[in-house]
Order: C-alpha cells, then sequence, then structure tokens
C-alpha cells in the first residue's frame, strides 16, 4: 500500500480574511494496476485510518467486477455546509494541485471520483485545475476525474449509478429462492420495507428504485436528525422538502428523532 498523502495547509482563501488549517488526505492501496481509482469526500470525520481503509475496499470492489483498477481514496476534513461556494472552490483547487505535485492524480495514474459531500461540481473543480497547470504533459487529462457535469466530459447515468447498484444488489439477492428461505422472508423486494441511512445522491436514487420496485420507506437517517413513517414516506416530496428546509426536521406526516434512532427500528 502506498502511504497516503496528507497535507495539513493553511487555508487562507476564506470569506472573511481568516486563517485555518484543514487537514486533506489521499491513499492509493493497489498500484499493480493503474490507475487507482476512487471517491474524494468532504466530511468533518476525515482521516488517514479512514481514507485507508476505504482505499482497501475500493481495491477488493474493482476485483470482484474485474475492473484493471487499484483502490485508492481521498477527503477533506471539513464539513462543506459550513463553508461558501467560493471558499470550497478555492480549497478544491488547491488540493488538487497538491496531489498533482506528489503524482497522486492523473488520468493514468489515480481518477477521483465524487464521495461524501462532493459530487459533479468538486469533480469538475478538479479536472479544470489539474489540466491548467498539468493538462500540458497528459493527452487523456479529460479523464482525470469521473462524475463530472456532462459538458465537462462527464458520462450520462453516473448521477444514479451508485443508488441503482444497491437497488440491483438487493434484488438480485432478494430474487434469490435460497437465500429468502435462509431469511425466511417472500421472494423479491415487492411488499418490503427498508429504512436508508443518508439521503443524498445515493440514498435518493436508490429510494426511488426500491419503490418502483414495491418496496416502501419507512425511515430516514440524516445530519440533522432522522424520520420515521410505517405508512410510508414519499421519497420525491421528501428530497424537495430536504432541498427547502436543509434537513428532515418538520417532514409532514412522520415521526422526528434528534439522532439517528431511525435506523434501528424494527423493519
Amino acid at each position: 500500500m502506498q502511504h497516503p498523502t496528507h497535507q495539513r495547509s493553511p487555508f487562507s482563501y476564506s470569506d472573511d480574511g481568516s486563517l485555518e488549517t484543514i487537514s486533506a488526505y489521499r491513499c492509493q492501496h493497489k498500484t499493480h494496476k493503474l490507475p487507482t481509482k476512487g471517491g474524494t469526500r468532504y466530511a468533518e470525520n476525515v482521516d488517514i485510518e479512514e481514507v485507508e481503509a476505504l482505499a482497501c475496499l475500493m481495491s477488493i470492489k474493482c476485483s470482484i467486477v474485474n475492473l484493471p483498477y487499484g483502490g485508492a481514496k481521498g477527503g477533506i476534513c471539513i464539513n462543506p455546509r459550513k463553508y461558501s461556494p467560493r471558499e470550497l472552490e478555492a480549497l478544491t483547487r488547491s488540493y488538487s494541485v497538491r496531489l498533482a505535485k506528489k503524482n497522486s492524480i492523473g488520468a493514468a495514474v489515480d481518477v477521483p471520483g465524487p464521495d461524501v459531500g462532493t459530487g459533479e461540481r468538486e469533480m469538475s473543480w478538479m479536472k479544470s485545475t489539474y489540466q491548467a497547470f498539468y493538462g500540458y504533459k497528459d493527452i487523456n487529462s479529460d479523464a482525470v476525474t469521473t462524475g463530472k457535469y456532462l459538458n465537462q466530459f462527464g458520462i450520462s447515468g453516473r448521477t444514479e449509478a451508485t443508488g441503482l447498484g444497491v437497488f440491483t444488489c438487493a434484488k438480485q439477492l432478494l430474487n434469490n429462492e435460497s437465500i429468502a428461505k435462509k431469511l425466511k422472508i417472500q421472494v423479491g423486494l415487492k411488499g418490503k420495507t427498508f429504512i436508508v441511512q443518508g439521503f443524498g445522491n445515493v440514498g435518493y436514487w436508490a429510494s426511488k428504485y426500491f419503490t418502483e420496485e414495491g418496496s416502501r420507506l419507512v425511515g430516514v437517517a440524516e445530519h440533522d436528525g432522522s424520520i420515521y413513517n410505517p405508512n410510508g414516506i414519499d421519497y420525491q416530496a421528501l428530497r424537495d422538502h430536504i432541498a427547502q428546509n436543509k434537513g428532515v426536521k418538520g417532514f409532514p406526516g412522520a415521526e422526528y428523532y434528534e439522532r439517528e434512532e431511525v435506523i434501528y427500528k424494527p423493519w
């Protein structure tokens, strides 16, 4: 395993002119197959141990589906909700430059993708920064990140891909009569209830596909608490509520809990 890239750098791009030191990481778990591949997350609990563990999991996942990539993972230790778009852009671009200086990013070296707290915007920032400083040396520089905006050479279907993968795996498992028999449940997803931990990109799309298959969303845990309704939660209405209120609190018809208690409720 490659030693993780660890930067502790003054962040002097804040809107109010203050100075802050922020930790950022990138780990390449296996480099026998290049490029390495893995997400970049922005979260307050990011540390060396976490990115090492997640990079290892990426190696395993790529191996299982026979993708010729080594595993990698990265992140910045921040709560992105506490920073303005301009501050996030400056931080993302600085992170990208520092990775490039250590040869920890590149279309044939290590390709970041979106993860917790990041998306198309951040991946497009990383791509354009890499191209501005190092693109002249890399004919494939457009491929330095995945999950970009479509007009930045992103791939259609990437947004819903992870949630669709969660749904597909669950569907295959529960359509297996032997597994269903061991679990003492009926075959298939129809009529099943489910609870989601996190209602971002993955949680929303997984809920959409499960619901369309006949399952019922009864609980959701988010950063500001959790909600529960045994009669079902409308995934689209919840998404609109979160967009407007920045959290699940106050969603009509559901019990609210200040923490993640809902994930321990019986399904």
